[in-house]
């Protein structure tokens, strides 16, 4: 099966970049089996003949990917034109009736949002959005499982402070600090996660964002003003962030992280460990730096939730504040696990939290969102 796509030229669908990629693979050995054209508009049968004659390709196997304003309804509008049993057929394998009632539903409830809201995503990257499309899909899935919209407003860090954090950050129901690496924005992330705990703001922070919640907590709550990590500067007197033990002698970086899945004790009683209705998780990690273990007691002392842990007891995976309408950090990457029918529960609990935001600030009783159960 070959993606292509025919160019609209002057207002015509033109076949001609379809029958070029098309060449392109049989010019290093492969000859595909069906097509799947995306299209602005409808293929007509004049096309069809014209692709399956230069392609040859039987036109009962060219299939196509019309443009919609709702990428997710895409399955279900091949799934009309019989691709799934034309794959079948080919394969030579058993044919059934699918089950795509869970599909319809997730695509009934992304077309009929019954409220909105806005989630501010703070990062350095926010010109190539992209490179946060895992997190920003989540957010939408969690949208989806409260049956609501969810806007993205990117806010660049490097333009956050304490003094601009109120104009940027105005009017948002959530504010999401999202992993990434380098020094570039870092005290913008500060700002923006400060501005979310001292004024109730539903808060998640992934990866890199529970290191700077971290680092934020420790500055303005327990009073280490210099407090860094050890990734920004190695030279502060409070190190709250330090480089993990199998880190310290790595020189050759790239593929050398904490990578892949780890399992995770969450604390009875907390807001996450509710969240997910269970004790032991297991989530995806990418990072080096950790919570340094000689602050953990003092964080805590000064009401920051450790909620939780590596099975050993020494690694920080996730942070939470207790008495904050929803601030929870996880050092573990939960966007990587979810799915649009299957929305991550951090995900759907946050969004659930920025709605009764939301709901807090108009004092209305307008804006309902369905229970989610992990």
């Amino acid at each position: 099966m070959s993606p292509s796509s025919p160019l609209l030229r002057g207002g015509e669908l033109k076949t001609k970049p379809t029958q070029h990629s098309v060449r392109e693979l049989r010019s290093i050995g492969i000859q595909p089996d069906g097509l799947v054209c995306r299209t602005p508009s409808p293929l007509t049968e004049e096309m069809r003949r014209k692709i399956a004659l230069f392609c040859d390709v039987p036109k009962e196997a060219i299939f196509e990917a019309v443009d919609t304003d709702f990428v997710y309804e895409v399955p279900l509008l091949l799934e009309e034109q019989g691709m799934a049993r034309w794959v079948l057929q080919r394969l030579n394998l058993t044919d059934g009736e699918p089950d795509l009632s869970d599909w319809h539903e997730l695509v009934w409830r992304g077309r009929h949002p019954s409220c909105e809201v806005t989630i501010a995503m703070v990062g350095k990257y926010v010109g190539l959005r992209d490179a946060y499309l895992s997190v920003a899909e989540a957010l939408k899935h969690g949208g989806f499982a409260n049956q609501a919209k969810v806007g993205i407003r990117w806010v660049d860090a490097e333009l956050l402070n304490n003094e601009t954090a109120s104009e940027l950050l105005r009017d948002v129901d959530g504010i999401v600090v999202p992993g990434g690496f380098g020094y570039r924005g870092i005290e913008g992330k500060i700002a923006a996660i400060r501005y979310a705990r001292e004024n109730g703001i539903p808060f998640l922070g992934l990866c890199l964002g529970l290191q700077c919640a971290v680092i934020e907590f420790a500055r303005h709550v327990c009073g280490l003003t210099d407090a860094n990590s050890a990734e920004f500067d190695e030279n502060a007197c409070h190190l709250v962030i330090v480089l993990m033990d199998e880190q310290r002698r790595v020189v050759q970086k790239g593929g050398t992280m904490r990578l892949g899945a780890y399992p995770c004790f969450l604390k009875p009683g907390t807001r996450i460990a509710e969240i997910y209705g269970r004790h032991l998780v297991y989530e995806r990690h990418r990072h080096r730096y950790e919570v340094n273990p000689r602050y953990h007691e003092l964080l805590e002392r000064h009401g920051m939730m450790l909620s939780g842990i590596s099975p050993d007891g020494k690694l920080v995976e996730a942070v939470e504040l207790p008495d904050h309408p929803f601030f929870v950090a996880t050092q573990f990457h939960p966007e990587f696990k979810s799915r649009p029918n299957r929305p991550h529960p951090l995900f759907a609990a946050f969004v659930r939290a920025t709605l009764e935001q939301r709901a807090r600030v108009d004092n209305s009783s307008r804006f309902y969102y369905h229970s989610f159960q992990p």
